[in-house]
Order: C-alpha cells, then sequence, then structure tokens
C-alpha cells in the first residue's frame, strides 16, 4: 500500500491541494477514522477500506499540502499511532503547511495524569480496554500501550519539546471538550470530543500556533 498512497498523497497535493497563500479557510482533519469525520474539514487518514476520508495519505510521510496552506489542523487521539521517531517530522510538516498564525490542536493519552493516578493507586481512573488487568499496573500498561497500538508516550513536556523544535508558538495546554483560543476555527472540532473526569483528563490537549514570521 505504500507506493500507492504515496502516489495518492503526492497527487493531491500537486493538483488538488489548496494553493499557498489562499485566501479561503482551510481546516484539515488528521485521522478521522470512520466515526470522526468532520464535514467542512479536509479530512486525511491511511486506512482507506475502513476510514471515511477526503485525502488518502500516510501521517508518517510528508503531508499532502502545499507549503502556507492551511489556517488550522485537528489531531485528536492520533499521533500515539505514529512511531515515536517520526513525530518531530511529522510536527515540522504540520509547521510547513500552516499558514502564519495558523494554529493546530493536539491530543492524545495524558501520560501526565496516567502516572499520577497510578502512584495514586486510583484503579477507578483506568479502564478494562483493551485488556481486562485487576492490578493497577495492568491497568496503566492498557492506557499507555494499548496492546501495542500506542508507539509513543506523551506528557506536556515532550509535547512542548516536539512544538517547540517544529517552530510554533504560543503553546498552551488545552481542556477537552470546552476550552479553545481559537472558536472560529475548532468549536465544531470540540463538540466531538469526550472527557469523563476532567478534573484529572484522560487526554493532553494542546494548541498552539506558527508564528506570523515563521
Amino acid at each position: 500500500m505504500s507506493v500507492p498512497m504515496r502516489l495518492s498523497a503526492w497527487g493531491y497535493r500537486k493538483w488538488l491541494a489548496p494553493a499557498s497563500h489562499n485566501t479561503a479557510i482551510v481546516r484539515v482533519h488528521l485521522g478521522p477514522g470512520q466515526d470522526g469525520y468532520k464535514p467542512g474539514w479536509i479530512n486525511v487518514d491511511a486506512n482507506l477500506v475502513s476510514a471515511r476520508i477526503d485525502v488518502w495519505a500516510d501521517l508518517r510521510n510528508k503531508l499532502p499540502f502545499r507549503d502556507a496552506s492551511v489556517d488550522a489542523f485537528y489531531s485528536h487521539h492520533v499521533i500515539e499511532h505514529l512511531p515515536d521517531s517520526s513525530l518531530p517530522f511529522h510536527f515540522r510538516e504540520m509547521h510547513r503547511c500552516l499558514k502564519p498564525g495558523g494554529v493546530i490542536r493536539v491530543g492524545g493519552p495524558n501520560g501526565d495524569e496516567a502516572f499520577r493516578n497510578f502512584l495514586a493507586e486510583n484503579h477507578g481512573w483506568f479502564s478494562d480496554f483493551p485488556d481486562k488487568h485487576e492490578s493497577i499496573g495492568g491497568r496503566l500498561v492498557n492506557f499507555l500501550l494499548c496492546r501495542g497500538e500506542h508507539l509513543t508516550i506523551l506528557t506536556r513536556s515532550y509535547l512542548r519539546e516536539l512544538l517547540e523544535n517544529a517552530g510554533f508558538s504560543e503553546i498552551v495546554l488545552r481542556s477537552p471538550i470546552s476550552d479553545t483560543g481559537y472558536p472560529r476555527l475548532l468549536d465544531d472540532a470540540l463538540a466531538a470530543e469526550w472527557e469523563p473526569t476532567p478534573e484529572s483528563p484522560h487526554t493532553l490537549m494542546v494548541e498552539a500556533t506558527k508564528p506570523v514570521g515563521g
């Protein structure tokens, strides 16, 4: 699949993607899967069979957009499924594609809160998904590794490192569902988020911008 998918992304970027420095509002949803498709967004996913998508592309590779052509990227519980070694490039790609002043909202499993609840022996914070474990250690493994589906561990400091090294600024920790600094661009995305324990969120959510001079 890798060669056809690369050709799909290349063809979209060359012939169909919004132009650099366009004046439209261009919003891109990375990794919608089957149930997360967002009308009004360009939905990009690697799974051609089970996902509902607008553009078929592997998020580990160059994103299928021209330089400075996107106003907002939204990524919810996606980057933890990418190889950890590919994350610096992925964040640089989002930065490349954003217009100056553009924004990203990125969220994934909250490693900080997982470790805090593990040390507090708070079994109730963890679930039995994907496997049933009685021990809190097993539940921690569930949350962080998800039977090998998760390929990195996200913490506040690590996300900040990735964002700063890619050139982002105005990095702000956000609460899922209700908190954004960019309602005009992101309000409809927040409506699909979930969080059973807002006081100790399972999702680590951040927003950041590409500097106007960047």
